[in-house]
């Protein structure tokens, strides 16, 4: 697992000196490097940002959305090989919900969107009831006060919440029974039933009357059109299975990442060098094969960096650690940023001030690479917590379906 405290373009362990992962890929031809920026989610010292917009993030988001909608219907119109369709079409589709609920909905509700009341919370609305998910003013106002207050990381935290009760981990279990326990939970139908039914409590209760309005308007409406049709089965291929299922796998990943516990007998807990440890940068890939090697097995190293940066890192990041969520360390410590949008641009500009600082206000950021790597991470934290602060018995009037909530934080 490569963990950095810092921004440096190597690490240094036992003497050796290691590239950073993706100042290594700077030996790929120039073409590749803002792609290969985007994909890992890291910036490179002197690239310039590419000037993105929340308008173009929403935009993109709802173009993912709708042509993997449209991939999905005419696989499983066209039928036979055909349906092969439906993979493209829902990574597509995925791909579009997640980046409109973890980077769109989550910037409206810090009114960070367009930076102003009423179209933040316009947009905010039709995302939860197409996605049915924690209604806006709910999530809104817990997300601010509980998650990003003194309450962080903390028994009140929804995240901890959802740690401790609906994924049944404690501090003092072993990583491996940690990612035998999250692996259990992806592939149960009773938690994915659970999980399913506290999406509509949590949407349902509290929420607006234009919510509510939205949401039966869409459903009924595409509901009716199928039945009338006969093409409900399209409905619930096409757009539920990635709704529900894989929606609540990528879902539930994510939360595995977003945040470490803080080490037990910390004194400092109010500090923004405190809050600052609690986040980690995600970024994806791996360095890339020595030039060192004989031709032969260089040949292999690049063939099976190739293979995983294909099948391991993409569908991570495709999937999973969408959008911003590869930098949320830096929404973390500026979470009413302006220019949010250029996330890995800003994120990259301010990692490098703080490393020259050297100022306790503006601790180094810390980075991970991998997805599975930061989930193990997460889960040494939590085996190292304290087990008398995170008891989950003082947690007994929590309502579990409510709890599902907390993996919309």
């Amino acid at each position: 697992m490569t963990v950095i405290n810092q921004e440096p373009l190597a690490v240094h362990r036992n003497d050796v000196v290691e590239q950073d992962p993706r100042q290594s890929m700077t030996v790929l031809p120039g073409i590749l490097q803002y792609p290969l920026t985007i994909f890992t989610g890291k910036a490179l010292s002197r690239q310039k940002s590419l000037r993105w917009t929340p308008t173009l993030h929403l935009a993109t988001a709802t173009a993912s959305m709708v042509a993997g909608t449209l991939v999905g219907i005419l696989g499983q119109v066209l039928g036979g090989a055909f349906l092969l369709l439906l993979l493209p079409g829902w990574a597509m589709t995925l791909h579009g919900m997640r980046n409109l609920r973890m980077m769109v909905y989550h910037q409206c509700s810090h009114r960070n969107m367009y930076r102003s009341r009423r179209p933040d919370r316009a947009i905010g609305h039709a995302i939860s009831s197409l996605l049915v998910i924690q209604n806006f003013q709910r999530y809104s106002r817990e997300h601010v006060s509980d998650h990003h207050a003194t309450h962080h990381m903390t028994l009140q935290d929804p995240t901890v919440q959802a740690f401790l009760v609906s994924l049944d981990m404690r501090p003092g279990m072993t990583r491996r029974q940690m990612w035998r326990r999250l692996l259990g939970k992806l592939v149960s139908p009773r938690f994915h039933f659970a999980f399913a039914v506290s999406r509509v409590r949590s949407f349902s209760k509290e929420s607006a009357r234009s919510e509510k309005v939205c949401a039966l308007a869409l459903y009924g409406t595409a509901l009716a059109a199928t039945v009338l049709t006969g093409t409900w089965q399209v409905l619930l291929v096409v757009w539920f299975v990635p709704l529900v299922p894989l929606f609540q796998i990528s879902n539930t990943l994510r939360l595995c990442v977003k945040h470490t516990f803080p080490e037990p007998g910390l004194e400092d807990r109010r500090s923004r060098a405190y809050f600052a440890s609690l986040t980690n940068a995600i970024f994806i890939g791996d360095r890339v094969p020595p030039a060192a090697l004989p031709a032969g097995r260089r040949a292999l190293a690049w063939a099976r960096w190739t293979l995983r940066m294909l099948f391991v890192h993409a569908p991570s990041r495709y999937l999973v650690l969408t959008g911003d969520t590869v930098v949320h360390d830096y929404h973390h410590r500026h979470p009413r940023a302006e220019d949010w949008s250029n996330y890995i641009f800003v994120r990259r500009l301010d990692a490098e001030e703080a490393a020259a600082a050297g100022d306790r206000n503006r601790p180094p950021y810390h980075e991970v690479w991998g997805l599975a790597p930061a989930i193990s991470h997460v889960f040494d934290s939590l085996a190292a917590a304290d087990a008398e602060e995170f008891d989950v018995h003082r947690l007994k009037s929590v309502s579990k379906r409510e709890l599902f909530a907390a993996f919309d934080d």
